[in-house]
């Protein structure tokens, strides 16, 4: 069974979403819309918390690029947080880690996206 677990919390001004389990998809539709009723509501600064996640396909690659291209378009940032070595692995191989600021840690990822 494919699972992805979500935790919303605020850090300052920031919006973190922590991912736990599999970003597939499966599940990719679930953080979309999550991510993107958030946004909406102005949420513009944003650090995705992969310290968790198992795995990622390109399904959950385009709901990250979304979520990017939104904050961006609202005048705010996204950045990536927690990147374990397979989930490195695929950003670096999409090209994904030269758009995004990227940290060993949220508090990392925060101070990317708070200025």
């Amino acid at each position: 069974m494919t699972a992805l677990s979500l935790a919303f919390d605020h850090v300052d001004s920031v919006l973190v979403a922590s991912l736990t389990g599999r970003l597939d998809s499966t599940t990719a539709k679930e953080l979309e819309t999550a991510l993107l009723e958030r946004i909406a509501a102005g949420e513009t600064r944003l650090v995705l918390d992969f310290a968790r996640l198992d795995y990622i396909s390109s399904a959950g690659l385009r709901v990250v690029l979304l979520a990017g291209k939104r904050t961006s378009a609202a005048g705010g940032r996204t950045a990536l947080s927690g990147l374990g070595t397979s989930i490195r692995a695929v950003f670096e191989i999409s090209g994904f880690i030269a758009i995004f600021p990227v940290s060993d840690t949220v508090a990392g990822g925060v101070a990317a996206v708070a200025g």
